[in-house]
Protein backbone atom coordinates (compact mmCIF):
# COMPACT_ATOMS: atom_id res chain seq x y z
CA UNK A 1 0.00 0.00 0.00
CA UNK A 2 0.86 3.51 0.01
CA UNK A 3 2.49 3.83 3.07
CA UNK A 4 4.68 0.88 2.66
CA UNK A 5 6.25 2.70 -0.71
CA UNK A 6 7.19 5.56 0.93
CA UNK A 7 8.92 3.66 3.92
CA UNK A 8 10.45 1.94 1.24
CA UNK A 9 11.75 5.04 -0.55
CA UNK A 10 12.71 6.75 2.82
CA UNK A 11 14.38 3.44 3.79
CA UNK A 12 16.61 3.61 0.29
CA UNK A 13 17.00 7.58 0.67
CA UNK A 14 18.29 6.99 4.30
CA UNK A 15 21.26 4.07 2.85
CA UNK A 16 22.13 6.57 0.28
CA UNK A 17 23.04 9.10 3.12
CA UNK A 18 24.52 6.00 5.43
CA UNK A 19 26.69 4.98 2.10
CA UNK A 20 27.80 8.64 1.27
CA UNK A 21 29.19 9.40 4.58
CA UNK A 22 32.08 6.71 4.45
CA UNK A 23 35.21 7.29 2.26
CA UNK A 24 32.81 8.96 -0.46
CA UNK A 25 31.74 11.50 2.12
CA UNK A 26 32.53 14.43 -0.53
CA UNK A 27 29.82 13.21 -2.98
CA UNK A 28 26.32 14.08 -1.40
CA UNK A 29 23.57 11.97 -2.35
CA UNK A 30 20.43 13.52 -4.15
CA UNK A 31 17.95 14.36 -2.66
CA UNK A 32 14.57 12.16 -3.37
CA UNK A 33 11.85 14.24 -4.97
CA UNK A 34 8.42 14.89 -3.02
CA UNK A 35 6.11 12.38 -4.13
CA UNK A 36 3.24 14.69 -4.54
CA UNK A 37 5.26 17.52 -6.94
CA UNK A 38 6.93 13.72 -8.95
CA UNK A 39 2.81 13.40 -9.54
CA UNK A 40 2.26 16.74 -10.88
CA UNK A 41 3.76 15.92 -14.68
CA UNK A 42 2.23 19.07 -16.00
CA UNK A 43 4.69 21.53 -14.21
CA UNK A 44 7.30 19.82 -16.54
CA UNK A 45 5.63 18.71 -19.62
CA UNK A 46 3.59 22.13 -20.10
CA UNK A 47 6.31 24.21 -19.85
CA UNK A 48 5.54 25.87 -16.36
CA UNK A 49 8.81 25.36 -14.60
CA UNK A 50 10.06 27.25 -17.66
CA UNK A 51 8.11 29.62 -17.12
CA UNK A 52 9.22 29.84 -13.62
CA UNK A 53 12.57 30.97 -14.25
CA UNK A 54 10.67 34.32 -15.70
CA UNK A 55 7.65 34.84 -13.41
CA UNK A 56 5.84 33.01 -10.65
CA UNK A 57 2.64 35.00 -11.34
CA UNK A 58 3.57 37.94 -8.24
CA UNK A 59 1.27 40.52 -8.10
CA UNK A 60 -2.17 39.10 -10.05
CA UNK A 61 -5.37 37.91 -8.81
CA UNK A 62 -6.83 35.21 -9.76
CA UNK A 63 -11.15 34.69 -8.66
CA UNK A 64 -12.16 30.99 -8.40
CA UNK A 65 -15.93 30.81 -8.44
CA UNK A 66 -16.96 27.98 -6.82
CA UNK A 67 -17.78 26.10 -4.32
CA UNK A 68 -15.28 27.98 -1.86
CA UNK A 69 -11.48 27.50 -0.48
CA UNK A 70 -10.77 25.88 2.34
CA UNK A 71 -9.22 27.70 5.25
CA UNK A 72 -7.03 25.08 6.45
CA UNK A 73 -4.49 23.76 3.81
CA UNK A 74 -1.41 25.17 4.33
CA UNK A 75 -1.15 25.44 0.79
CA UNK A 76 -3.64 28.36 0.93
CA UNK A 77 -1.56 29.84 3.88
CA UNK A 78 -1.09 33.45 2.60
CA UNK A 79 -3.05 32.69 -0.95
CA UNK A 80 -6.39 33.95 -0.41
CA UNK A 81 -6.50 37.82 -0.78
CA UNK A 82 -10.30 37.67 -0.48
CA UNK A 83 -14.06 36.63 -0.65
CA UNK A 84 -17.34 36.75 -0.61
CA UNK A 85 -20.57 34.68 -0.83
CA UNK A 86 -23.07 35.05 -3.50
CA UNK A 87 -25.50 31.55 -3.08
CA UNK A 88 -27.07 32.88 0.17
CA UNK A 89 -26.03 30.18 2.20
CA UNK A 90 -22.26 30.30 2.54
CA UNK A 91 -19.86 32.51 4.65
CA UNK A 92 -19.56 36.51 4.31
CA UNK A 93 -15.63 35.52 2.96
CA UNK A 94 -16.65 32.87 1.00
CA UNK A 95 -14.24 30.20 2.51
CA UNK A 96 -16.43 27.63 3.86
CA UNK A 97 -17.17 24.84 1.21
CA UNK A 98 -20.80 24.24 0.07
CA UNK A 99 -22.77 21.25 -1.19
CA UNK A 100 -22.96 17.61 0.31
CA UNK A 101 -20.86 15.99 -2.59
CA UNK A 102 -19.09 19.12 -4.52
CA UNK A 103 -17.80 21.00 -1.26
CA UNK A 104 -13.85 20.29 -1.57
CA UNK A 105 -14.25 21.00 -5.16
CA UNK A 106 -13.37 25.06 -4.81
CA UNK A 107 -10.17 24.06 -2.75
CA UNK A 108 -9.24 21.77 -5.76
CA UNK A 109 -9.19 24.08 -8.50
CA UNK A 110 -7.14 26.93 -6.59
CA UNK A 111 -4.42 24.59 -5.27
CA UNK A 112 -3.89 23.83 -9.18
CA UNK A 113 -3.92 27.72 -10.02
CA UNK A 114 -2.14 29.02 -7.02
CA UNK A 115 -1.42 26.69 -4.08
CA UNK A 116 1.68 27.20 -2.36
CA UNK A 117 3.28 24.05 -1.53
CA UNK A 118 3.91 22.48 2.48
CA UNK A 119 7.92 23.74 1.20
CA UNK A 120 10.51 25.32 -0.91
CA UNK A 121 10.02 21.77 -2.61
CA UNK A 122 7.47 19.46 -1.04
CA UNK A 123 3.15 19.66 -1.23
CA UNK A 124 0.98 20.63 -3.67
CA UNK A 125 1.96 23.94 -5.96
CA UNK A 126 -0.08 25.39 -8.12
CA UNK A 127 0.83 27.00 -11.55
CA UNK A 128 0.81 30.64 -10.33
CA UNK A 129 1.94 29.99 -6.46
CA UNK A 130 2.73 33.72 -6.14
CA UNK A 131 -0.40 34.91 -7.35
CA UNK A 132 -3.40 35.56 -5.20
CA UNK A 133 -6.69 33.81 -4.87
CA UNK A 134 -10.19 35.28 -4.53
CA UNK A 135 -12.91 32.78 -2.94
CA UNK A 136 -16.01 33.36 -4.47
CA UNK A 137 -18.18 30.73 -3.59
CA UNK A 138 -21.86 29.55 -5.28
CA UNK A 139 -23.90 27.21 -4.91
CA UNK A 140 -27.26 25.35 -6.76
CA UNK A 141 -29.57 23.26 -6.67
CA UNK A 142 -32.07 23.23 -3.48
CA UNK A 143 -28.84 24.20 -1.35
CA UNK A 144 -29.06 27.91 -2.82
CA UNK A 145 -31.12 31.03 -1.76
CA UNK A 146 -31.06 32.73 -5.11
CA UNK A 147 -31.27 31.39 -8.52
CA UNK A 148 -27.77 30.30 -10.18
CA UNK A 149 -27.84 32.65 -13.02
CA UNK A 150 -28.20 35.50 -10.73
CA UNK A 151 -25.06 33.92 -8.51
CA UNK A 152 -22.80 33.59 -11.29
CA UNK A 153 -23.93 37.50 -12.54
CA UNK A 154 -23.10 38.60 -9.34
CA UNK A 155 -19.58 36.64 -8.99
CA UNK A 156 -18.31 38.04 -11.87
CA UNK A 157 -19.04 41.57 -10.97
CA UNK A 158 -17.64 41.09 -7.60
CA UNK A 159 -14.39 39.31 -8.51
CA UNK A 160 -14.15 42.57 -11.42
CA UNK A 161 -14.55 45.24 -8.85
CA UNK A 162 -12.28 43.47 -6.41
CA UNK A 163 -9.43 43.65 -8.49
CA UNK A 164 -9.85 39.74 -10.18
CA UNK A 165 -7.01 40.16 -13.27
CA UNK A 166 -8.35 36.24 -14.26
CA UNK A 167 -11.51 34.55 -13.36
CA UNK A 168 -11.67 30.50 -13.14
CA UNK A 169 -14.75 28.88 -13.50
CA UNK A 170 -14.70 25.32 -13.61
CA UNK A 171 -18.63 24.47 -14.07
CA UNK A 172 -21.36 24.07 -17.19
CA UNK A 173 -24.93 24.19 -17.37
CA UNK A 174 -24.95 21.47 -19.77
CA UNK A 175 -26.81 23.58 -22.20
CA UNK A 176 -25.26 26.43 -24.94
CA UNK A 177 -27.82 29.55 -24.12
CA UNK A 178 -27.08 31.64 -21.57
CA UNK A 179 -29.54 33.99 -19.51
CA UNK A 180 -29.03 37.83 -20.92
CA UNK A 181 -27.79 38.95 -17.34
CA UNK A 182 -25.08 37.21 -18.54
CA UNK A 183 -24.54 39.06 -21.47
CA UNK A 184 -24.04 42.32 -19.08
CA UNK A 185 -22.19 40.37 -16.24
CA UNK A 186 -19.61 38.78 -18.69
CA UNK A 187 -19.33 42.71 -20.83
CA UNK A 188 -18.45 44.36 -17.45
CA UNK A 189 -15.24 41.87 -17.11
CA UNK A 190 -14.20 41.92 -20.82
CA UNK A 191 -14.84 45.88 -20.36
CA UNK A 192 -12.84 46.14 -17.02
CA UNK A 193 -10.06 43.73 -19.13
CA UNK A 194 -10.02 40.68 -17.14
CA UNK A 195 -9.30 37.21 -18.79
CA UNK A 196 -12.31 34.37 -18.32
CA UNK A 197 -11.28 31.24 -18.37
CA UNK A 198 -14.06 28.34 -18.00
CA UNK A 199 -14.32 24.53 -18.39
CA UNK A 200 -15.33 22.95 -21.23
CA UNK A 201 -17.06 20.38 -18.99
CA UNK A 202 -17.38 16.04 -19.45
CA UNK A 203 -18.64 13.35 -21.24
CA UNK A 204 -18.61 11.43 -18.07
CA UNK A 205 -20.49 14.19 -16.35
CA UNK A 206 -23.16 13.87 -19.36
CA UNK A 207 -21.77 16.53 -21.07
CA UNK A 208 -21.78 15.85 -25.17
CA UNK A 209 -20.50 19.33 -26.30
CA UNK A 210 -19.76 22.34 -24.44
CA UNK A 211 -22.70 24.66 -22.66
CA UNK A 212 -22.96 28.20 -21.22
CA UNK A 213 -20.26 29.89 -19.92
CA UNK A 214 -17.76 27.56 -22.50
CA UNK A 215 -19.82 29.02 -25.37
CA UNK A 216 -19.87 32.60 -24.38
CA UNK A 217 -17.90 34.69 -26.98
CA UNK A 218 -14.47 36.02 -25.73
CA UNK A 219 -14.07 33.52 -23.01
CA UNK A 220 -11.12 31.23 -23.18
CA UNK A 221 -12.72 27.89 -23.03
CA UNK A 222 -10.67 24.82 -22.03
CA UNK A 223 -10.63 20.78 -23.14
CA UNK A 224 -8.85 18.38 -21.39
CA UNK A 225 -6.26 15.82 -22.69
CA UNK A 226 -4.92 12.37 -21.19
CA UNK A 227 -1.53 12.22 -20.13
CA UNK A 228 -0.23 11.14 -23.35
CA UNK A 229 -1.55 14.46 -24.64
CA UNK A 230 -5.20 13.01 -26.45
CA UNK A 231 -8.23 14.51 -26.10
CA UNK A 232 -9.96 12.69 -22.80
CA UNK A 233 -12.93 10.33 -24.11
CA UNK A 234 -14.76 11.13 -20.47
CA UNK A 235 -12.52 14.01 -18.49
CA UNK A 236 -13.33 16.59 -21.33
CA UNK A 237 -15.73 16.96 -24.47
CA UNK A 238 -16.07 18.95 -27.77
CA UNK A 239 -17.27 22.22 -29.61
CA UNK A 240 -15.99 24.87 -31.73
CA UNK A 241 -15.72 27.28 -28.71
CA UNK A 242 -12.75 25.33 -27.34
CA UNK A 243 -9.49 27.34 -27.36
CA UNK A 244 -6.42 25.20 -25.85
CA UNK A 245 -6.38 22.24 -23.94
CA UNK A 246 -4.67 20.97 -20.81
CA UNK A 247 -4.23 17.67 -18.50
CA UNK A 248 -7.63 16.70 -17.34
CA UNK A 249 -6.77 13.75 -15.97
CA UNK A 250 -4.49 12.00 -13.22
CA UNK A 251 -4.56 15.52 -11.12
CA UNK A 252 -4.22 16.29 -7.67
CA UNK A 253 -5.86 18.66 -5.52
CA UNK A 254 -6.19 19.59 -2.03
CA UNK A 255 -9.28 19.47 -0.42
CA UNK A 256 -11.05 21.49 2.09
CA UNK A 257 -9.58 19.22 4.99
CA UNK A 258 -6.20 18.94 3.71
CA UNK A 259 -6.66 15.88 2.43
CA UNK A 260 -4.90 15.10 -1.24
CA UNK A 261 -7.06 13.82 -3.54
CA UNK A 262 -6.29 12.67 -7.40
CA UNK A 263 -9.21 13.24 -9.63
CA UNK A 264 -10.02 14.09 -13.52
CA UNK A 265 -11.99 16.62 -15.32
CA UNK A 266 -11.73 19.95 -16.90
CA UNK A 267 -12.58 21.49 -14.02
CA UNK A 268 -8.65 20.92 -13.29
CA UNK A 269 -7.57 21.50 -16.50
CA UNK A 270 -9.01 25.11 -16.56
CA UNK A 271 -7.34 26.59 -13.17
CA UNK A 272 -4.09 24.92 -14.99
CA UNK A 273 -4.57 27.36 -17.88
CA UNK A 274 -5.97 29.90 -15.71
CA UNK A 275 -2.63 30.04 -13.54
CA UNK A 276 -0.72 29.96 -16.89
CA UNK A 277 -2.48 33.70 -17.87
CA UNK A 278 -1.40 35.07 -14.59
CA UNK A 279 2.12 34.02 -14.92
CA UNK A 280 1.57 36.03 -18.56
CA UNK A 281 -0.33 38.74 -17.00
CA UNK A 282 2.51 38.94 -14.33
CA UNK A 283 5.52 39.08 -17.29
CA UNK A 284 3.65 41.21 -19.18
CA UNK A 285 2.09 43.88 -17.04
CA UNK A 286 1.29 46.00 -20.09
CA UNK A 287 -0.66 43.53 -22.39
CA UNK A 288 -4.68 43.47 -21.73
CA UNK A 289 -6.78 40.93 -21.90
CA UNK A 290 -7.03 40.00 -25.76
CA UNK A 291 -3.56 40.11 -26.24
CA UNK A 292 -3.22 37.82 -22.85
CA UNK A 293 -5.13 35.01 -24.19
CA UNK A 294 -4.36 35.17 -28.01
CA UNK A 295 -0.07 34.27 -26.53
CA UNK A 296 -1.95 31.26 -24.98
CA UNK A 297 -3.93 30.21 -27.81
CA UNK A 298 -1.35 31.12 -30.59
CA UNK A 299 1.31 29.66 -28.83
CA UNK A 300 -0.16 26.08 -27.95
CA UNK A 301 2.06 23.10 -29.42
CA UNK A 302 -0.23 20.87 -32.07
CA UNK A 303 -2.23 17.77 -31.32
CA UNK A 304 -1.40 15.10 -32.35
CA UNK A 305 -4.86 13.86 -33.09
CA UNK A 306 -6.16 17.44 -34.28
CA UNK A 307 -7.59 17.74 -37.63
CA UNK A 308 -7.47 21.66 -37.88
CA UNK A 309 -6.68 24.59 -36.09
CA UNK A 310 -8.31 25.19 -34.37
CA UNK A 311 -9.96 21.79 -33.88
CA UNK A 312 -13.19 21.02 -31.79
CA UNK A 313 -11.65 18.78 -29.51
CA UNK A 314 -8.18 20.51 -28.78
CA UNK A 315 -8.56 24.25 -29.50
CA UNK A 316 -5.72 25.29 -30.87
CA UNK A 317 -3.87 22.90 -29.19
CA UNK A 318 -1.71 21.79 -25.88
CA UNK A 319 -1.20 24.66 -23.79
CA UNK A 320 2.50 25.65 -23.16
CA UNK A 321 3.48 27.66 -20.13
CA UNK A 322 6.68 28.77 -21.18
CA UNK A 323 6.29 29.52 -24.70
CA UNK A 324 3.58 31.68 -23.74
CA UNK A 325 5.31 33.68 -21.22
CA UNK A 326 8.29 34.00 -23.52
CA UNK A 327 7.52 33.79 -26.92
CA UNK A 328 7.88 36.92 -28.89
CA UNK A 329 4.65 37.74 -30.73
CA UNK A 330 3.08 40.71 -32.21
CA UNK A 331 -0.17 42.49 -30.59
CA UNK A 332 -3.48 42.22 -31.72
CA UNK A 333 -6.55 44.22 -31.51
CA UNK A 334 -9.34 41.81 -30.92
CA UNK A 335 -9.88 38.71 -28.93
CA UNK A 336 -9.07 35.32 -30.94
CA UNK A 337 -11.69 33.85 -28.92
CA UNK A 338 -14.58 36.69 -30.47
CA UNK A 339 -16.48 39.61 -28.99
CA UNK A 340 -19.53 39.22 -26.64
CA UNK A 341 -20.69 42.68 -27.82
CA UNK A 342 -20.92 41.85 -31.79
CA UNK A 343 -22.68 38.59 -31.07
CA UNK A 344 -25.40 40.55 -28.83
CA UNK A 345 -25.47 43.13 -31.55
CA UNK A 346 -26.18 40.38 -33.84
CA UNK A 347 -28.59 37.97 -32.18
CA UNK A 348 -30.11 39.65 -29.25
CA UNK A 349 -33.06 41.17 -30.01
CA UNK A 350 -32.78 45.23 -30.33
CA UNK A 351 -34.95 47.66 -29.25
CA UNK A 352 -37.37 48.54 -32.14
CA UNK A 353 -38.53 52.37 -31.95
CA UNK A 354 -42.89 51.54 -32.17
CA UNK A 355 -44.60 51.92 -35.53
CA UNK A 356 -47.21 54.33 -35.67
CA UNK A 357 -50.64 53.67 -34.34
CA UNK A 358 -52.44 53.72 -37.67
CA UNK A 359 -49.91 51.84 -39.84
CA UNK A 360 -49.45 48.62 -36.82
CA UNK A 361 -51.40 45.83 -38.52
CA UNK A 362 -54.10 44.11 -36.46
CA UNK A 363 -52.35 41.06 -34.81
CA UNK A 364 -53.94 38.15 -32.86
CA UNK A 365 -51.88 37.45 -29.91
CA UNK A 366 -52.30 34.05 -28.15
CA UNK A 367 -53.49 33.41 -24.64
CA UNK A 368 -50.50 33.00 -22.54
CA UNK A 369 -50.31 29.60 -20.47
CA UNK A 370 -51.94 29.96 -16.68
CA UNK A 371 -49.15 30.18 -13.80
CA UNK A 372 -49.43 26.33 -12.81
CA UNK A 373 -48.30 25.75 -16.41
CA UNK A 374 -45.63 28.30 -16.18
CA UNK A 375 -44.17 26.59 -13.14
CA UNK A 376 -44.02 23.19 -14.73
CA UNK A 377 -41.84 24.49 -17.63
CA UNK A 378 -38.29 24.26 -17.10
CA UNK A 379 -35.96 27.02 -18.21
CA UNK A 380 -32.94 26.15 -19.86
CA UNK A 381 -31.54 29.81 -18.73
CA UNK A 382 -32.17 28.50 -15.22
CA UNK A 383 -30.21 25.41 -14.74
CA UNK A 384 -31.17 23.02 -12.10
CA UNK A 385 -28.96 20.81 -10.00
CA UNK A 386 -29.32 18.06 -12.87
CA UNK A 387 -28.02 20.75 -15.37
CA UNK A 388 -25.49 22.87 -13.64
CA UNK A 389 -22.33 20.94 -12.72
CA UNK A 390 -18.80 21.11 -12.18
CA UNK A 391 -16.35 20.19 -14.75
CA UNK A 392 -15.03 17.35 -12.84
CA UNK A 393 -16.19 13.35 -13.13
CA UNK A 394 -17.88 12.19 -9.71
CA UNK A 395 -15.36 11.00 -6.73
CA UNK A 396 -15.26 8.71 -3.68
CA UNK A 397 -13.12 9.49 -1.23
CA UNK A 398 -12.27 6.28 0.41
CA UNK A 399 -9.19 6.87 3.39
CA UNK A 400 -8.14 9.39 5.18
CA UNK A 401 -4.60 9.02 5.71
CA UNK A 402 -3.89 8.21 2.78
CA UNK A 403 -5.24 9.15 -0.81
CA UNK A 404 -7.35 6.45 -2.85
CA UNK A 405 -10.13 7.74 -4.76
CA UNK A 406 -12.29 6.21 -7.28
CA UNK A 407 -13.39 8.03 -10.03
CA UNK A 408 -17.20 6.48 -11.54
CA UNK A 409 -16.02 6.62 -15.36
CA UNK A 410 -18.99 5.04 -17.07
CA UNK A 411 -19.25 1.31 -15.85
CA UNK A 412 -15.59 0.91 -14.88
CA UNK A 413 -13.71 2.41 -11.48
CA UNK A 414 -10.32 3.22 -11.36
CA UNK A 415 -8.12 2.90 -9.00
CA UNK A 416 -5.37 5.57 -7.93
CA UNK A 417 -2.83 5.86 -5.50
CA UNK A 418 -0.73 8.89 -4.52
CA UNK A 419 1.29 9.14 -1.53
CA UNK A 420 0.29 10.84 1.70
CA UNK A 421 0.96 14.65 2.37
CA UNK A 422 3.92 15.81 2.87
CA UNK A 423 4.76 17.02 6.27
CA UNK A 424 3.23 20.55 6.80
CA UNK A 425 5.83 23.42 7.09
Amino acid sequence: MIRRALAAVASAAVAATLVAVGPMAAQAAPAEEDPIRAAEYWLDDYGVEKAWETTRGAGVKIAIIDTGIGRGPVEFDGAVAGGTDVSGVGSSDGRTPLGAVDADHGSWVASLAAGRGTGPATGMIGVAPEAQLLSVSVAFGSSAQRPFADQIADAIRWSVDNGADVINMSLTTNVPDWPESWDDAFLYAFDHDVVVVVAAGNRGSGTTRVGAPATIPGVLTVGGVDRSGKASVDASTQGITIGVSAPSEELVGVSADSTLVSWDGTSGAAPIVAGIAALVRAAHPDLDAANVINRIVKTARPAAGATAVPDVLYGYGLVDAAAAVTAGLPTVTANPMGSLEDWVRLYRRAPVAPMPEEAAPSVEVPALPDADAATRVSSPLLPDRDTVVYGSLPLLLVTATAILVALGVTAAVRRIRLASRAPSR
